[in-house]
C-alpha cells in the first residue's frame, strides 16, 4: 500500500523534486496527499502544482505562537488524508504537539552526517571545520533538533580547494538518491526501531548497480 505523505518544505523543494520524479518513475511508492509550506515564495510549492499535488501555504507569521501554527497544520494534514510526515527543507522546528501527532511517522534530511554537525549550517560548519568526508543524514525525528534514529547516510569527500556552496551542490546529488531510498523502505515496512538503532529487514531487490555505494549505508538498492 504507497504510503500516504505530506512533505513540508520553506524553500527550493529539491528533495521534493527527487522525490516526485522517483514516483513518476514508478520506483517510489508514495501517495503525496499535501505539499504544504509557511513561505508564499516557496519554489517547492510550484514544483508540487506543477506535478499535480495539492499544495497549501499557511505563513508561521499569521499565527501567535509555534502551538498555533502546529495544530493548523496537523488539522490540513489529517484533513488531506497524510499520515507520514516528509520534511524536505522545513526550515522550523516543530512543537511536541506536532510529533505526538504523527509518533514515530517523522523523517528529515540533514546535510551532515550525524551527529556532527547538527544545525541549519549543516554542510557550511563542516566545510569550515575541514573535515575529509561530510554527506548527509535521513533521521526520523524527535523533540531534539537533528537528533532522531538514523535511517541512512551517504559519505560524500570533501574537495579543500571547493567552495561551502560547490561542497552543498555535491552533498544535494547524495540527498536525491537516499531520501527517496529511505521513503521507500517505510513504505515496504522494512524499517525497525530497535532503541536508537533503525535496523533494515531484508529483501530480494538486487543493490543499485552504480559506483559509489561504499559511501552509502545501508546500501540502495535498484531504482534509486
Amino acid at each position: 500500500m504507497a504510503l500516504k505523505i505530506a512533505v513540508l518544505a520553506s524553500g527550493n523543494g529539491s528533495n521534493l523534486q527527487a522525490i516526485l520524479d522517483r514516483h513518476a518513475g514508478g520506483v517510489l511508492d508514495v501517495d503525496i496527499r499535501l505539499v504544504l509550506c509557511n513561505r508564499a515564495n516557496a519554489h517547492a510549492l510550484e514544483r508540487a502544482k506543477a506535478a499535480g499535488v495539492q499544495t497549501l501555504c499557511l505563513p508561521h507569521v499569521d499565527f501567535p505562537d509555534r502551538e498555533s501554527f502546529d495544530l493548523a497544520m496537523i488539522e490540513a494534514i489529517r484533513k488531506a488524508g497524510a499520515d507520514t510526515i516528509v520534511l524536505a527543507g522545513y526550515m522550523r522546528l516543530l512543537t511536541p504537539t506536532f510529533l505526538q501527532a504523527f509518533a514515530g511517522r517523522v523523517i528529515n534530511i540533514h546535510p551532515a552526517i550525524l551527529p556532527a554537525f547538527a544545525g541549519v549550517r549543516g554542510a557550511a560548519d563542516a566545510h569550515a571545520y575541514g573535515v575529509k568526508l561530510t554527506g548527509c543524514t535521513v533521521h526520523f525525528v524527535d523533540e531534539i533538533m537533528d537528533h532522531g534514529p538514523v535511517i541512512v547516510q551517504a559519505a560524500v569527500p570533501v574537495n579543500p580547494e571547493e567552495d561551502v556552496e560547490t561542497l552543498k551542490q555535491r552533498i544535494h546529488v547524495m540527498e536525491h538518491r537516499i531520501y527517496p531510498q529511505a521513503l521507500q523502505w517505510l513504505a515496504e515496512g522494512r524499517l525497525v526501531l530497535d532503541g536508537r538503532v533503525v535496523r533494515l529487514a531484508p529483501s530480494d531487490r538486487k543493490r543499485a548497480a552504480t559506483a559509489g555505494d561504499w559511501l552509502i549505508w545501508p546500501p540502495l538498492e535498484e531504482g534509486f
